[in-house]
């Protein structure tokens, strides 16, 4: 046992008397390995700098490009009613007092309005036969009737909506049970 505890021993101070001698050599590669490793650090750093300024940027521009879709989204929208516009115009303008040219201008005026809102992707809501929806009808009144309560029997106004969310919602008359006399 006092072979095992005195081996330990033995071998730390072969280590360091084996250190001794080879730290005069060492002391040069360190000092080159410390300047090899400040390079790296100054590599390192202009890199992070350049990627921090990167960043930088990149924020910049996506919220610049953020504003400009904001900003101009609707025109594609706008284009599309501008021919609708001109069309109603001319009806307004149109003194040969026929009423048959007149409609049928109207008339195709819509069917471009519709065109306009189909690219848009407006859609109506026209709920009439449904069961009442509070997120995409307003009841605005009830009338009795044989059909099921809470089923829309007329649409007094249509609503709309773009995509899946609700532009305006369609205003309803909604059935109620008959009372029972």
């Amino acid at each position: 046992m006092q072979e095992n505890q005195q081996n330990p021993v033995n071998e730390a101070v072969d280590s360091a008397a084996a250190q001794a001698p080879a730290d005069s050599a060492v002391e040069p590669t360190t000092e080159a390995r410390v300047a090899a490793l400040e390079i790296e650090l100054a590599e390192a750093r202009e890199q992070f700098l350049r990627s921090r300024a990167e960043m930088e940027n990149l924020r910049r521009r996506t919220a610049e490009e953020v504003v400009n879709a904001q900003k101009y989204a609707i025109n594609k929208f706008a284009n599309e009613l501008l021919a609708v516009k001109d069309s109603l115009e001319m009806a307004l303008a149109d003194q040969s007092g026929q009423f048959d040219n007149l409609k049928f201008g109207v008339d195709l005026t819509l069917k471009q309005l519709v065109s306009a809102f189909d690219k848009a992707q407006i859609k109506e809501i026209n709920p009439v036969g449904e069961a009442l929806d509070p997120h995409r009808h307003q009841a605005i009144s009830t009338e009795e009737a044989d059909a099921e309560p809470n089923t829309v029997l007329r649409v007094m106004q249509k609503g709309y909506q773009v995509a899946d969310r609700v532009l305006r919602p369609a205003m309803v008359v909604v059935a109620k049970a008959k009372s029972q006399q």
